[in-house]
């Protein structure tokens, strides 16, 4: 089935030719083309150009699209959206004044939502976290990465990893699976650290890879949780089972992390509140991408990622969501972008190539989303009508979706 689109105000993030990602100053820039056709054929986009250039052309169905915009859906690259209940009660003990540290060594945090997951079915782990996909997906996501790491156990972690695997199978998007075992530290493990670790690497991970249940790994390289050692060790050990590293760094302290996340050449580093010169020198000339959470920094009350230092030194940056119940509860990318222009002073070109050409980066999914391009996945937006696409940060409180198109099917 051919859809022909006309009348398009604009069409954004055009590139004629498929590039895998923008640094630095090309961050800046964001091809567009203005009174734009786009057509599309099942779930590929086939030809695009000004409206004034469209030859005579066969089409199914044609959509006017006069006083909108189209541009690709947001690809977050960094989500934990498998998870059962919710932390709401920290929410309030965060506001009463408990660090998100304090909280976690109270039994709360990551462990909280380790013994919801463990006492929570299968069945309703996938129901729970199938209505969060859902709305991502109406939110403008069209590409998605979702993380283990809320099991902490062999069960648990396997039971996660297979709730994914069956998101992928029953919705029609880029989905990756990461596996987080080395989230936190069970608390029987608390003094046998080393325990843990060969728990993940002996009996995890060969189960992990057996049944084909991820295709990235993590951890959280951070003060208080996996030392930097530890996280040479696991990504080593991943990698032996073919998964490629993406890692939580320099969320709250800078201790090597990023370091050690290139030395195994990490596609992403993520989080990356606290930098210092030796970390943004330690990513020049790499091929790891640099991913902040914006909205993580503004519901902890946090630091944000220093956009800005990052991108004058050369090098990219993406932009994700990091959804899941303690630190982020939100899937929402528009709030994203309009948090990385207001908060981390990023112009609206730069964030959008963050949330979407460097984000499909991140997910090793530049080949299939992420820009306006032939042969690429027609995966896209349709906005209301508005002005300029700096609408998109600058009413920040206001949702400017149309329509959303995942292979080429209006959702």
């Amino acid at each position: 089935m051919k859809t022909l689109f006309i009348n398009i105000k604009e069409l954004i993030q055009v590139r004629e030719t498929s590039i895998k990602k923008v640094s630095g100053a090309e961050m800046n820039i964001l091809p567009t083309i203005k009174n734009a056709f786009l057509l599309i054929k099942d779930n590929q986009i086939i030809n695009f150009g000004k409206t004034e250039d469209l030859q005579a052309v066969d089409f199914d169905e044609k959509i006017d699209c006069t006083g909108k915009m189209i541009l690709p859906t947001w690809c977050d690259s960094h989500t934990h959206i498998v998870y059962a209940g919710n932390r709401e009660q920290e929410f309030v003990d965060r506001i009463n004044g408990l660090t998100y540290e304090e909280i976690a060594n109270n039994g709360g945090g990551i462990l909280n939502s380790a013994k919801k997951l463990q006492e929570t079915s299968e069945e309703d782990l996938y129901a729970q976290s199938s209505v969060r996909l859902e709305e991502i997906i109406k939110l403008g996501t069209g590409a998605v990465e979702i993380k283990s790491g809320y099991g902490l156990t062999v069960e648990t972690e396997l039971k996660m990893l297979r709730v994914i695997k069956k998101l992928k199978e029953n919705y029609n998007l880029p989905i990756k699976a990461t596996f987080l075992g080395a989230h936190a530290f069970p608390k029987e493990y608390k003094d046998n650290k080393n325990g843990y670790i060969d728990l993940i690497i002996n009996e995890m991970l060969p189960k992990i890879s057996e049944e084909n249940l991820a295709d990235f790994i993590d951890a959280f390289c951070e003060t208080g949780y996996f030392s930097v050692e530890d996280t040479d060790r696991i990504l080593e050990a991943g990698k032996k089972h073919g998964l490629r590293a993406k890692v939580h760094v320099n969320q709250f302290t800078t201790i090597g992390g990023v370091q050690v996340s290139v030395k195994h050449d990490a596609l992403s580093v993520d989080h990356l509140e606290i930098m210092n010169t030796d970390d943004i020198n330690a990513l020049k000339g790499t091929n790891t991408m640099p991913v902040a959470l914006p909205s993580c920094s503004y519901f902890l009350s946090i630091p944000y990622t220093p956009a800005r230092k990052i991108i004058e030194a050369g090098l990219p940056l993406a932009l994700a969501t990091d959804f899941n119940p303690g630190s982020t509860p939100s899937g929402n990318m528009n709030f994203v972008v309009a948090t990385a222009c207001i908060k981390m002073k990023m112009t609206p070109e730069e964030a959008i190539n963050a949330a979407t050409i460097n984000g499909a980066y991140a997910m090793d999914l530049s080949e299939e989303v992420g820009s306006i391009t032939k042969g690429k996945k027609a995966n896209f937006i349709i906005t209301k009508e508005i002005l300029s696409y700096g609408a998109i940060p600058y009413n920040f409180g206001s949702l400017l979706i149309d329509t959303v198109f995942i292979n080429g099917k209006a959702i």
